[in-house]
């Protein structure tokens, strides 16, 4: 019952890691566009993300393989949510779809 309660906490923890890793990418990027200096913003964003990332998973590990095998299952499954979350818009379409027809 322990383990099961263990293994639980570690996933969501591994979606919180996906989660301030990808909705900061996704912000990082929408952000680019603007900035008068995108290398700058980039690489700083780049060095947050991986590093609470990184330090994220060492700590959630702590020397069990199947604690970061968890971890990084419930780090994919967050990539999934907010690539679903960041790509909608109100009417339902993707938003990458709207800008390809723009384009058109």
């Amino acid at each position: 019952m322990i383990k099961i309660l263990s293994l639980t906490l570690v996933f969501g923890l591994g979606i919180l890691l996906g989660t301030f890793f990808f909705v900061g990418l996704w912000w990082t990027t929408q952000k680019l566009i603007s900035s008068k200096h995108p290398m700058v913003l980039f690489s700083i964003s780049l060095l947050l993300r991986m590093s609470v990332t990184l330090v994220g998973f060492y700590f959630i590990a702590h020397d069990h393989w199947f604690k970061l095998i968890v971890s990084l299952i419930g780090f994919l499954v967050a990539r999934f949510f907010v690539m679903r979350f960041c790509t909608q818009d109100t009417s339902g379409s993707s938003s990458l779809i709207k800008e390809a027809d723009h384009a058109s």
